[in-house]
C-alpha cells in the first residue's frame, strides 16, 4: 500500500485520534492546530506537528497543502473557521477534503462549499475513518474488542476468479471471512471452493495486527 501525505487541522479528541492512527499506519501525517498545547500533545505521534491559524490563507500556503493527498478537517465547534479553512483548502486544489460537523446544517454548508466527505464523529469513530481513508478497498473498519477487529472488504483485483482454497487466506493473512454480500445475495461462512467475482463484499475478522497486515497488503 502507497504511504499517503496527511494534513490534519484541528487537534481536539478527534483531530488528534485520526492523525495519530494515520500516523500508526504508516503514513506521512502534518498536524495543524492554532494551540500550543495541543501542537505540544501530539508531536511524539504524527511525522510534524505546527502551531499555526489554518484560516489564514498564506499560512495555508506556507505549509505546503499542495504536496498532500487528504486533508481532514477536524474543527467541530468553530463552525465558521471550519467552513473558512475547507473552502480556502479546496480553492487551493486540495484533491479530497474530510471534514468534522456537529449538525445537519453544517455538514449541508461543508458539502455546499466542496467538502468531499462530511462525518460526525459521535457516530463514526476517528480510528474506524483513518482505517477507511488509508485503503480504498477497506469499506467498513469495527473494533470489537482492544484485541479483534472487524473489516468490510471489497474484492480486490488479485482475487477475482480464484477461491478461498487457492488464496489461502487464512493462512497467509491470520484472518477469517465470516460473509461475502454479493448484491442481494449473502453467503455465510463460504466454503473453500466459494469463487470470488469482482464487486464482492467481503467481511472478515481477526486481531488488530492482521487485519492491518491484510489492509497494508491491498
Amino acid at each position: 500500500m502507497k504511504k499517503k501525505q496527511y494534513l490534519v487541522v484541528g487537534l481536539g479528541r478527534f483531530g488528534k485520534s485520526i492523525a495519530r492512527t494515520l500516523y500508526e499506519l504508516g503514513n506521512d501525517v502534518l498536524a495543524v492546530d492554532s494551540r500550543e498545547d495541543n501542537v505540544q500533545d501530539i508531536t511524539p505521534y504524527v511525522t510534524q506537528a505546527v502551531e499555526a491559524d489554518a484560516t489564514e490563507e498564506e499560512n495555508l500556503k506556507a505549509l505546503g497543502v499542495n504536496n498532500f493527498d487528504v486533508a481532514i478537517i477536524g474543527i467541530g465547534a468553530d463552525i465558521q473557521s471550519s467552513v473558512i479553512v475547507t473552502l480556502l483548502l479546496k480553492e487551493m486544489g486540495m484533491k479530497f477534503v474530510l471534514a468534522k460537523a456537529n449538525t445537519d446544517l453544517h455538514a449541508k454548508i461543508l458539502y455546499k462549499i466542496g467538502a468531499d466527505k462530511v462525518v460526525f464523529p459521535e457516530k463514526d469513530t476517528a480510528v474506524r475513518i483513518a482505517h477507511n481513508l488509508v485503503s480504498n478497498n477497506m469499506l467498513d473498519f469495527i473494533a470489537l474488542s482492544p484485541e479483534y477487529r472487524a473489516a468490510e472488504i471489497l474484492c480486490i483485483k488479485k482475487w477475482i476468479g480464484k477461491n478461498l482454497e487457492q488464496l489461502n487466506i487464512r493462512s497467509k493473512y491470520g484472518i477469517n471471512i465470516i460473509m461475502i454480500k454479493r448484491g442481494d445475495d449473502v453467503n455465510v461462512l463460504p466454503t473453500s471452493d466459494f469463487v470470488f467475482l469482482e464487486g464482492d463484499i467481503i467481511v472478515a475478522i481477526g486481531g488488530q495486527k492482521e487485519i492491518e497486515k491484510l489492509e497494508n497488503s491491498i
